[in-house]
């Protein structure tokens, strides 16, 4: 039986893959420091173990602290591992940063998940609600070797499908390939581009725009302009909305925005993200 520490089993994250760990039949350790983590194992029936019992036991252990914790975890944790167990870390920021202490005798692995597509269609109310995923909404996984050998990326894979279950797809990329997806992509265009649209929809309601108006004019319209521009169906905008759209380029982005997916751009970004 494969035998996985979860880090830090008692925190957002955490607690997400533990819900999913139960129904499994790997044999699953928590490791928790924060009051409110433990509490949160506490309110699942979960108890935390000590690491110097379970560390050098794992097969598997997952680092699912906060990024801007990784390296002084790593460096307490990885050193009891036994030669030809796997890390397991849930984001590309630390370890591209290099704030995860590397042993030449382990394997390593990056999982991260994609979400719930917003197209992505569920048969109950309930499970199209479930936006993170990992609860009963399908969602794809991305997965990277970072050290080790196929095996290592079998298991951790693997493993990845099972905490981040149900799964549609499982694809296989790099470690930068992840980075440029996020922060770069994701989160560095992506969420900055949403918080500028909902400052602007905040702007239009406090012009007087109704609330209600505003909310089911601005999202479905998002829907619709997802939609075209990911081929989700067979359509193309208005004449005069690509003419707007070309005329607010210049006014909302610089010339020289897509700098954020050059790999010298990401090393500061995952910078900023592992910085204390």
């Amino acid at each position: 039986m494969t035998k996985i520490t979860v880090v830090g089993a008692g925190g957002k994250m955490g607690c997400r893959l533990m819900d999913n760990f139960v129904k499994t039949p790997y044999q699953v350790a928590c490791l928790e420091v924060s009051p409110r983590g433990i509490e949160n194992l506490r309110t699942r029936n979960l108890s935390v173990a000590k690491q110097e019992e379970v560390i050098p036991e794992s097969d598997v252990v997952i680092l699912g602290v906060p990024d801007v914790a990784i390296e002084k975890v790593s460096a307490e944790l990885i050193p009891m591992m036994k030669p030809g167990a796997l890390v397991m870390t849930l984001d590309p920021a630390a370890p591209l940063d290099g704030k995860v202490l590397l042993r030449q005798d382990l394997g390593y692995v990056i999982a991260h998940p994609c979400h719930p597509s917003v197209f992505n269609w569920e048969p109950s109310e309930g499970a199209t609600r479930d936006f993170y995923g990992g609860i009963s909404a399908r969602q794809s996984i991305v997965v990277a070797l970072m050290q080790g050998s196929e095996d290592d990326y079998r298991l951790g894979a693997q493993v990845a499908a099972d905490m981040y279950a149900p799964i549609d797809k499982v694809h296989r990329i790099t470690l930068e390939q992840m980075a440029i997806l996020e922060p770069a992509l994701v989160e560095t265009l992506a969420q900055t581009c949403m918080e500028i649209v909902k400052e602007g929809y905040d702007r239009v309601v406090e012009l007087g725009v109704p609330e209600a108006a505003a909310r089911d004019f601005v999202l479905g319209h998002l829907r619709i302009q997802i939609a075209v521009l990911f081929k989700e169906v067979n359509g193309t905008f208005s004449d005069a909305a690509y003419k707007i759209s070309k005329r607010a380029r210049p006014v909302l982005f610089k010339d020289d925005w897509k700098k954020i997916f050059e790999m010298s751009d990401i090393r500061e970004q995952v910078k900023d993200i592992t910085m204390k």
